[in-house]
């Protein structure tokens, strides 16, 4: 008996576990584009990086390395296009705020090349140059965000947000590198660039702690060896020199180049981190498609049993509440019923969005919070960090919790 000869209420169900399927086949897909993204991230904060130190030493011993990493850039670059032009339509469809973003990665990719001549030709300033790799980073970080928020499976969707949170702390600590350059190579550190330095080191704190929220076992563990590395040591005992240093008391500026050279060796490390997130969600992924179409033939093979023994004389009714069914149950086990697989998948579906909402409702908070955040540092004229920091002194102030007073402050007329 094909699909379409079945019962209107078999022939739904199975609609049901079909679209189910087709939703985690289109995930696949982007999953496969945020891997491609992470890759792409990570190689351009290594040539951003590289650009920072040649732009702020004028060392030319790093132009070789520039180079390199520039053609690195380039073949990720080139891997996620190919991934973009995979995509297929029907996928994506449904996802303007996806596309978007997307559009938004592609419009910036192509004036890199420009950027890139610029720097080699000593032609763009550091500031100038940091600004525009971390344009193009953030926008591709917004497309994991994208990615995370429109998940249909919660397993899922909390790798995503994992990588996020992970990476978006990566980017921060990568920031950070930027601004040490550019302190120790002109010999001291101002006020502007120590509390640049807080900053970041305060929004990498929250990024982290959203990771852990929301990371497997195995990426904890690799995380806390990073932590217990000795370049992190070694930073911080840099970062201690910094803030002694002023215009008076200046420091050598070679150690631009160490600053440099330690934070990259722990930027790297974490990079590990990265890719086993990458790595456990193409894998959960694929479990999850295999695990669906599973479910999918095995509804549809009962779902023609039951229909065909429904139509045999003699039969009782089995889509009644008091259906007598017969399933593959093996000798003593009570076969399953239409009503019962109904009831089964109402069941299942109602805790998948539970569940989901769950991890939704935390990457929504995660947008509000940001919203709010930008909208003090232009009413206040404060740096990130104070912000934040304003934000949660009103919610200890109004007994209240701290996403209220994020609504409250987005309530007040712009």
């Amino acid at each position: 008996m094909s699909d379409h000869q079945m019962p209107p209420a078999l022939r739904f169900m199975l609609a049901a576990r079909r679209c189910e399927l087709q939703q985690l086949e289109g995930l696949a897909l982007t999953c496969e584009l945020v891997e491609r993204a992470s890759e792409l991230v990570h190689d351009l904060q290594r040539e951003r990086g590289f650009s920072n130190v040649l732009l702020g030493t004028g060392n030319d011993r790093y132009r070789t390395a520039l180079e390199q990493h520039s053609t690195t850039a380039r073949h990720s670059e080139a891997r996620l296009r190919a991934c973009l032009e995979a995509l297929d339509a029907r996928v994506t469809q449904e996802r303007p705020r996806l596309l978007n973003r997307i559009a938004c990665v592609l419009h910036l990719l192509d004036g890199l090349s420009g950027l890139r001549r610029a720097i080699v030709e000593r032609r763009v300033q550091m500031q100038q140059a940091t600004g525009t790799f971390s344009h193009l980073i953030g926008s591709l970080l917004a497309v994991i965000f994208e990615a995370a928020d429109t998940a249909s499976d919660p397993g899922l969707s909390r790798a995503l947000v994992a990588l996020f949170n992970f990476m978006q702390g990566k980017e921060l600590a990568g920031q950070a590198r930027a601004v040490g350059v550019v302190g120790f190579a002109q010999g001291y550190f101002d006020q502007d660039l120590l509390a640049r330095l807080d900053e970041l080191d305060g929004g990498q704190l929250r990024c982290f702690a959203g990771f852990l929220d929301h990371a497997d076992a195995r990426a904890v563990a690799i995380w806390d060896e990073v932590q217990g590395c000795a370049s992190r040591q070694q930073i911080e005992q840099l970062r201690t020199m910094a803030r002694r240093t002023s215009p008076t008391t200046p420091v050598e500026g070679v150690l631009a180049e160490l600053w440099f050279e330690l934070n990259t060796r722990r930027l790297d490390a974490m990079q590990a981190v990265a890719q086993h997130l990458v790595a456990a969600l193409r894998t959960r992924c694929a479990a999850s498609i295999r695990d669906a179409q599973a479910d999918l033939d095995s509804h549809r093979k009962l779902s023609r049993r039951l229909a065909e023994l429904d139509r045999e004389p003699g039969q009782p009714l089995l889509f009644g509440l008091a259906a007598n069914p017969v399933s593959d149950a093996g000798p003593g086990e009570a076969p399953a019923g239409i009503l019962d697989l109904l009831q089964a998948q109402t069941r299942r579906l109602h805790e998948v969005e539970a569940e989901l909402q769950e991890t939704r409702q935390a990457l929504a908070e995660r947008k509000l919070l940001e919203r709010a955040k930008q909208r003090l540092m232009e009413q206040l004229a404060l740096p990130e960090a104070e912000a934040h920091q304003h934000l949660q002194r009103l919610a200890m102030r109004s007994g209240v919790a701290l996403a209220e007073v994020v609504r409250r402050i987005l309530a007040q007329p712009g």
